[in-house]
């Protein structure tokens, strides 16, 4: 790193971006939209709804909040260590673990200071679970990683000449 330059700059870009973006959304909710029932964006399609959630995805594992904030926090540690050390990712790689990172501990932050996961984006029209930016963020992460799996082409490895 003589040149100054920053080894995976998308990953924390992609980290910082969705971390501030989803704790931010939540700090906002948290203020305006709780005690209210919902605010409709686009009524009967799209709803900011508060909801707190004490599982994981989708509520599943409800109520097992104790074991979960761990998890958070080894996927969140293990993906910080994976950004530092990781060498050759390309840009679709670093963005998606990034963006994986920002949802992982988004909700992490979320479990370790509430005790709950603060949800609110609210799709009404395909009656879909109430989720967050860091649910987003997981999300795009993956589509980043399954781009850079079937697009992104990694360097060709010459044969030794002989």
């Amino acid at each position: 790193m003589a040149s100054g330059k920053i080894e995976n700059s998308f990953y924390w870009i992609a980290a910082i971006l969705g971390l501030v973006l989803d704790q931010a959304s939540k700090y906002l909710v948290v203020h305006y939209l709780k005690g209210a029932r919902s605010f409709p964006v686009i009524d009967g399609v799209f709803h900011l709804t508060y909801a707190t959630n004490t599982g994981a995805a989708f509520s599943l594992f409800s109520g097992q909040i104790d074991w979960l904030k761990w998890v958070s926090m080894l996927v969140s540690l293990g993906l910080v260590a994976f950004g530092i050390f990781a060498k050759n990712l390309n840009r679709w790689e670093q963005a998606g673990y990034g963006f994986i990172l920002a949802g992982a501990a988004g909700n992490g932050i979320d479990r370790f200071v509430a005790g709950y996961v603060v949800d609110f984006i609210d799709i009404r029209i395909i009656r879909f679970a109430i989720f967050n930016i860091a649910d987003v963020s997981i999300n795009v992460g993956l589509a980043c990683l399954a781009i850079a799996v079937l697009f992104a082409t990694k360097p060709s490895r010459k044969a030794p000449k002989l």
